[in-house]
């Protein structure tokens, strides 16, 4: 049998239980170019709540009814005629949030457990890892000598995104909620400053930590640290927007920055990004990563939960700031 996890509800303001039904059906057969992947973690991502919502966005929004969209990482169990794909391959892919998922493997990818642990395949080595990367070097222009500041630094894409800047020869302040994440940033990324938003004052430690200003603001929340950044540009920073999670479960009109002339008066870009531009290229990201984590000039931090059951609540975990890293979900049943 298989457990799915099915959208049943479409939110307003915060996803709540409700949102979903968790409902055990038959295993489906395979037919001919498919394969039965019985599925070990599937990926949360904030990302999941804007394609909870009707209306025009980068990716169809979820059908009522059908199972919760999510990336996952899982075993093939049965396939048939279906070339480069074998049973007791480990790979990844969108196989939603089920227990077992059935494919014909477009867009799934080969994991290797030996190599790095199951979970990362959905973080630093899968769509967390290729935002991070795409959006820093491509959309940020990255650059030796930048100072670069990233919000929502010690989540999931966040702390890949300042320690590719660190990589990269930049100055990385990271802004985070608590004391535990600020020091996680600077003793174990090797961050050189990092902004406690929960107890600091961000725009006054901003100037303090990049006196002359930032090059690059790869943003993950929105306003009001949005703001605070565009107060500190030099002239021709660019402005990365990858997410803006403190706008995802507004009950009202979604707010923006109050202070956009800043990007005229310094010559400055704001450019949104969304990693499957370049799905071309995921393969050539990964084996950098996977490199640069080989050598331990990276490091990759899952928060890792269990139980389908247990989705609703640690869904919110995303908004409530309760994780560090990236948060994944086991399925499986031992």
């Amino acid at each position: 049998m298989n457990k799915q996890l099915l959208f049943v509800k479409r939110p307003v303001g915060a996803a709540d239980a409700s949102t979903w039904s968790l409902e055990t059906n038959p295993i489906p057969e395979i037919t001919d170019g498919q394969m039965l992947v019985r599925q070990h973690y599937v990926s949360l991502d904030p990302a999941m709540r804007g394609w909870m919502n009707e209306g025009k966005s980068y990716i169809e929004p979820m059908e009522l009814g059908s199972v919760m969209r999510s990336g996952s990482v899982g075993e093939v169990v049965a396939v048939k005629n279906l070339p480069g794909f074998e049973v007791g391959d480990f790979v990844s892919g969108g196989g939603g949030v089920q227990q077992y998922a059935v494919t014909d493997g477009k867009g799934w990818f080969k994991a290797d457990p030996a190599f790095a642990p199951l979970p990362t395949y959905l973080g630093t080595l899968g769509m967390t890892g290729m935002t991070a990367y795409f959006g820093i070097l491509e959309v940020g222009k990255l650059k030796e000598g930048d100072v670069v500041v990233v919000s929502g630094a010690a989540g999931a894409v966040g702390s890949v995104v300042g320690q590719i800047a660190k990589i990269k020869g930049c100055t990385v302040i990271g802004i985070a909620g608590g004391p535990e994440k600020c020091k996680y940033l600077i003793d174990e990324l090797g961050f050189d400053h990092a902004i406690d938003y929960k107890n600091e004052d961000v725009r006054v430690r901003l100037k303090e930590t990049c006196p002359k200003g930032l090059d690059v603001y790869f943003d993950n929340v929105g306003v009001p640290i949005l703001d605070y950044a565009l107060g500190r540009l030099r002239r021709n920073a660019r402005i990365v927007i990858c997410g803006a999670i403190s706008q995802y479960n507004n009950k009202t009109a979604v707010k923006g920055p109050s202070n956009y002339l800043s990007l005229l008066v310094n010559r400055a870009t704001m450019q949104g990004m969304v990693v499957f531009d370049w799905a071309d290229r995921y393969q050539e990201a990964a084996q950098v990563m996977g490199g640069w984590l080989a050598t331990g000039k990276l490091k990759s931090r899952e928060a890792v939960y269990e139980g389908i059951e247990n989705f609703p609540q640690t869904f919110n975990r995303l908004f409530s700031g309760d994780k560090t890293g990236k948060l994944v979900l086991k399925v499986l049943e031992d």
